[in-house]
């Protein structure tokens, strides 16, 4: 284990990364090169945050022990809130419970129904075979995502890029958005809580809402039992990232920082990050169930 430990501000961190994707959900690297790539950028604590699962967790934390990192275990669940997808962070510092094993089940399930739905949508623009040209982009049997889709209508010469794939048919609002299936934001949260982890609000600059509205959104995951909230995610705007710093410390939450890794090559990179802003918000990893995780 590294003998370094983190600061008690979010301003003064450097390598850590609690926000990334591997080969278990819609990542590119494998739970071990990820840790990996994270080692050689110097990343000192992580966490691996795969959509609706933790199926990454044992490989990536055989790696960090080789490596001397200290991993989280961690997932980003799916949920809805006023008919808007919403994601949520559950760190896990004692690890995968019975609770969260019933509910990434519950997850798998409400996957499975959604992607036929959106194979369904899809297969009405002419996407062929939707679901199983998603798998094939897949390349594993992992549950299928919207990016998986995303590169399909690429690969049938539907859509040019993938940026285009969501602007048209797969972002907010669009065709392949099926929502229907995810859980309320109040049982994801019940689910954390049971399983003795931390709720973190993913990043919540991302979802088009305004700063009213935003608020009316870190109310309901406060009232609901949520902890924390991403004050940085990958890169933002100064000004932006200073203003939700406040209207966090307003609700008492942690702060949490991530890249939202997904790919190499791309502009994010693990432990790369817009820098947070000098605010009084407490890092969520001094949080009480965090210490040992912190060092």
């Amino acid at each position: 284990m590294p003998m370094n430990s983190l600061p008690d501000t979010l301003d003064a961190v450097s390598g850590l990364d609690l926000h990334m994707h591997s080969t278990a959900s819609d990542g590119a690297l494998t739970p071990g090169a990820l840790v990996a790539l994270c080692h050689s950028r110097g990343v000192t604590h992580m966490a691996l945050t795969d959509h609706d699962t933790l199926a990454g967790v044992d490989e990536a934390s055989a790696a960090a022990e080789r490596l001397g990192i200290r991993l989280l275990p961690a997932a980003e669940l799916s949920a809805q809130w006023r008919g808007m997808t919403i994601h949520v962070v559950a760190l896990l510092p004692t690890g995968l419970s019975a609770e969260m094993n019933e509910a990434l089940a519950t997850q798998a399930e409400a996957r499975i129904a959604r992607s036929k739905e959106i194979a369904r949508r899809l297969e009405a623009i002419g996407l062929e075979n939707a679901l199983a040209q998603a798998r094939e982009q897949a390349g594993s049997e992992r549950p299928l995502g919207r990016p998986d889709f995303a590169r399909a209508l690429v690969e049938a010469g539907i859509v040019p890029d993938m940026t285009t794939a969501f602007k048209k048919h797969l972002g907010a609002g669009k065709r392949g958005d099926v929502k229907a299936h995810w859980p309320y934001l109040s049982d994801v949260i019940d689910w954390t809580l049971q399983s003795s982890g931390i709720a973190v609000l993913a990043h919540p600059l991302r979802y088009g809402l305004t700063r009213r509205k935003r608020g009316l959104l870190l109310d309901a995951f406060t009232e609901a039992g949520g902890e924390a909230a991403e004050l940085v995610s990958g890169f933002q705007n100064a000004d932006v990232t200073r203003d939700l710093a406040r209207q966090l410390d307003e609700r008492g939450l942690y702060g949490s920082l991530g890249s939202d890794f997904h790919f190499p090559g791309g502009h994010l990179a693990p432990g790369s990050m817009s820098p947070a802003p000098r605010c009084a918000l407490p890092p969520v990893w001094c949080h009480p169930r965090m210490r040992d995780f912190a060092g």
